[in-house]
């Protein structure tokens, strides 16, 4: 099976071209390919396939072969993989997602591949039940442990998430196609330790569908820097949903403009929330690595 190799920011992922190969198992392919001792390494498989929808179609799976719907990193990676191997002519693509289609703009270098490539991210879902997210309201008997006292109408800005060891965050729930849990904190979030509180965040019977948890500190009104921890893989160098989260949740909270940049341990993406659509754009690089082959018999 002929793979590449490709990374956003370091949030990297195993291409398959399923134009022209078939992955039999993909929930086996990616735990197998995404071992960075055993296998190729990487945060999972995501495979380019026809789609009846869009210029292609991206299937994507975690690092422990769990589905995942969406990824904003990845996507970049598959709209750079399209036009620099001629599939898609032009600047301008749509890539069919478990979210939705999304249509992306990619700027091309000198030697006429892809450099950078901005998202439209769509709106960023802030339902609870569409996220999803199991809370109560203050006061109320039921028993689940995220408890917001918000506007009855309104997102789940603040509410207060209780942990399985007994500490209670103030959290801020989004969807961006995928579930999220954005933490601001005043911990410089290169000191949190990930592997410990990360799983917590994830397996919390508050996500019945599990949950990408962000730890943010926000440097300006322009400039916030995260840490992520993503349900299926652990933690990554970043996480372009994540991001867009992020923003989302920062503009709700009033804590930074509508256009901010978003560091992350693997880079800078540049991201905004149009107020005019309402749509999340998304703007970062797409880079190859390398390309090989592997055997997709063991």
């Amino acid at each position: 099976m002929h793979f590449t190799k490709m990374q956003g920011i370091g949030n990297d992922y195993v291409y398959v071209n399923g134009f022209a190969e078939k992955v039999r198992d993909p929930e086996r392919t990616a735990v197998r390919v995404s071992d960075r001792h055993f296998g190729i390494g990487g945060d999972g498989l995501i495979i380019i396939a026809p789609s009846e929808k869009a210029d292609c179609a991206m299937q994507m799976y975690n690092a422990d072969g769990s589905a995942g719907k969406m990824c904003g990193n990845g996507i970049r990676c598959v709209a750079k993989y399209v036009c620099d191997h001629g599939m898609v002519s032009g600047n301008d693509l749509t890539v069919e997602t478990l979210s939705g289609v999304k249509k992306i703009h990619v700027e091309k270098g000198p030697d006429g591949k892809v450099v950078t490539a901005t998202v439209d991210m769509g709106a960023p879902v802030l339902r609870p039940s569409e996220i999803p997210v199991l809370f109560r309201r203050s006061g109320s008997a039921e028993k689940i442990p995220l408890v917001f006292d918000g506007p009855a109408e309104g997102p789940l800005t603040g509410g207060l998430l209780t942990l399985s060891d007994g500490t209670e965050t103030r959290v801020t729930c989004v969807s961006m196609g995928n579930p999220h849990c954005v933490i601001f904190t005043d911990t410089p979030v290169k000191e949190l330790k990930l592997m410990e509180i990360g799983p917590m965040y994830e397996h919390a019977a508050a996500f019945p569908e599990r949950i990408n948890t962000e730890f943010v500190n926000v440097l300006s009104r322009t400039h916030v820097r995260m840490r992520v921890w993503e349900r299926g893989s652990g933690e990554t160098l970043a996480c372009g949903t994540g991001a867009c989260a992020v923003t989302a949740a920062a503009v709700l909270a009033e804590k930074t403009e509508r256009r901010i940049t978003v560091s992350l341990p693997g880079g800078d993406l540049a991201v905004h929330w149009d107020e005019t659509s309402g749509h999340i754009l998304m703007t970062g690089p797409a880079v190859t690595v390398f390309e090989g082959e592997i055997n997709d018999e063991n």
